[in-house]
């Protein structure tokens, strides 16, 4: 188990150096602003690696493209197959670029929050999610989408990219729906639930057919923290985790506060030693972190704090406790 520094969107030499202060190994660069028409492109992708390695690092995963590189497959539109090729022309870029993983979501209208404010502990920013606020948002341009559909577009994409992927030497990680309600403004939200997820899995028998676990989406999608360490068993067991992000929630859906990394209701120990008993292998990134006091709008000092923190608990696990 290793640590990462993800969310970034600029490989710049402040954040590499970053990484490297706070003992981080694997870097995971996400939604790079990097040449191709459509597609990442060969080039650009060797010397975004070569440049993390000089640094001593390792590029990890990229997660997430742009999502005009895909909206069309999402929605299920004209014009899909060939943004599927392109898509595939990204994988098959990273492959020969020596970039392992690609972390993606399936959500047309992405990741949704009501709030973000300073209702944290010690008056730290958070973001918030109230099911209440959003249940009744207006259809949007994407317009009404139900389950079906959805699950329709996701089995068209994943069964096109995945051999794709498998040739190439890439792992696509599927991140769950977050918040993970059934919909929102007309669009299913179906990566909501660990039997969707099981769903996914069964679509493509593959090992590039993987899970970008969001520790934190999945505490917000089921009633317990042994819920949580289970699921963490059930997927690394089948050795479907590609990354984790390792976050924490007040208490499960639908509605929700993000938290610091140890005032969450699932005990993180508890949920490192259960990746560790079923032998997870894999890097863990902070994802969100609270905004604190004196801050960058980046977080470097909430991701110091999460990043120590995990250090902590991983060193804790590895030896024992």
């Amino acid at each position: 188990m290793e640590l990462g520094l993800g969310a970034i969107r600029e490989l710049d030499d402040e954040r590499l150096q970053f990484a490297r202060q706070l003992g981080v190994r694997n870097i995971i660069a996400n939604t790079l602003d990097i040449p191709g028409d459509g597609y990442y492109d060969f080039r650009a992708l060797l010397m975004m690696r070569t440049r993390v390695e000089e640094a001593g690092l390792r590029l990890y995963a990229i997660e997430n493209i742009p999502d005009h590189h895909y909206d069309k497959v999402m929605i299920g539109a004209p014009g899909r197959d060939e943004q599927i090729e392109n898509v595939c022309k990204t994988v098959r870029n990273m492959g020969s670029a020596g970039i392992p993983v690609l972390g993606y979501h399936f959500m047309p209208l992405s990741v949704w929050r009501t709030e973000h404010s300073p209702r944290g502990r010690g008056g730290a920013r958070v973001t918030i999610y109230d099911h209440a606020l959003a249940q009744n948002a207006p259809i949007t341009d994407v317009g009404e989408i139900d389950d079906d559909a959805m699950w329709a577009n996701l089995t068209y994409f994943l069964k096109a990219v995945a051999p794709v992927a498998e040739a190439a030497g890439v792992r696509l990680a599927l991140h769950p729906d977050d918040p993970p309600v059934p919909k929102i403004a007309g669009v299913a939200r179906i990566i909501r639930s660990i039997d969707a997820y099981d769903r996914v899995m069964a679509l493509v028998d593959s090992p590039s057919n993987a899970i970008e676990f969001c520790q934190g989406t999945v505490s917000e999608m089921i009633g317990t923290a042994e819920d949580v360490y289970a699921a963490i068993r059930h997927f690394c067991s089948q050795k479907k985790i590609a990354y984790v992000h390792f976050r924490n929630v007040d208490h499960p859906g639908p509605s929700f506060a993000e938290t610091f990394i140890d005032e969450g209701y699932v005990d993180m120990l508890e949920a490192i030693r259960a990746y560790r008993d079923a032998a997870f292998d894999g890097v863990f990134i902070v994802d969100h972190t609270p905004g604190v006091v004196g801050d960058t709008p980046w977080g470097h000092r909430g991701r110091a704090y999460g990043i120590g923190y995990l250090k902590a608990l991983l060193r804790c696990a590895n030896e024992g406790c």
